[in-house]
């Protein structure tokens, strides 16, 4: 009775660290939802096209991930996985090409794919940025950003840019953790129920085929 009761306390146990597990990367995929949606917006102002259909398979990936979770989807789950470790790449190519380290340049047109001359929103729409207008004769339009300069910021944009990358890898990685224990726990529990079912339904002994 004593070994049966601690298999039932152990099993209890694992259903509930499982249950907060689940809690906790649902919270999380919320996170990551609105931090994407936000980084989202502000490349579609800054024409950054690349980023904005990597972010577009984010919130796809990240929307199946939620369904798997909540719907006890494992596979799902595991694709979340998969994609969660491209992205953690891509966050750190994104950091490491604003930084200008690889040989990678953050005035390169790698972002923009060539097809417009944009920068990040933040290089001109920064904390604190002071902007003036250069003087030209026949254009009207001051708010053409060739037009203007900036003179200071209190935080650079490569910086603001930076930011957002650590905070996706910190809760990509927080997740990555928790997505790997709820598919552990769950390849466990199949396998412990495929168990018990051959067990309880042993297979006919071949003295039938006689």
């Amino acid at each position: 009775m004593d070994l049966k009761h601690r298999r039932a306390s152990g099993r209890r146990e694992e259903k509930m660290g499982c249950c907060s597990a689940r809690c906790m990367l649902i919270l999380l995929c919320c996170v990551q939802l609105i931090t994407a949606l936000e980084r989202q917006v502000f490349d579609f102002l800054g024409y950054q096209w690349a980023p904005i259909m990597i972010n577009f398979f984010h919130i796809i990936m990240v929307i199946l991930g939620l369904f798997g979770v909540i719907e006890y989807r494992t596979r799902y789950v595991v694709m979340y996985l998969l994609w969660t470790m491209l992205w953690v790449g891509w966050n750190v190519f994104v950091s490491c090409l604003y930084l200008d380290l690889g040989g990678l340049s953050k005035d390169s047109d790698m972002l923009t794919l060539g097809v417009s001359s944009h920068r990040s929103w933040w290089r001109d729409n920064g904390p604190g940025c002071e902007r003036q207008g250069l003087p030209s004769s026949g254009w009207q339009n001051h708010q053409n950003p060739e037009l203007s300069i900036v003179l200071s910021c209190w935080l650079e944009y490569q910086y603001i840019e930076i930011l957002h990358c650590i905070i996706q890898l910190l809760v990509s990685l927080l997740s990555f953790v928790y997505a790997c224990y709820i598919v552990s726990t769950s390849s466990a529990e199949e396998e412990s129920f495929n168990f018990i079912g051959e067990f309880h339904h042993p297979s006919k002994p071949s003295q039938l085929f006689f």
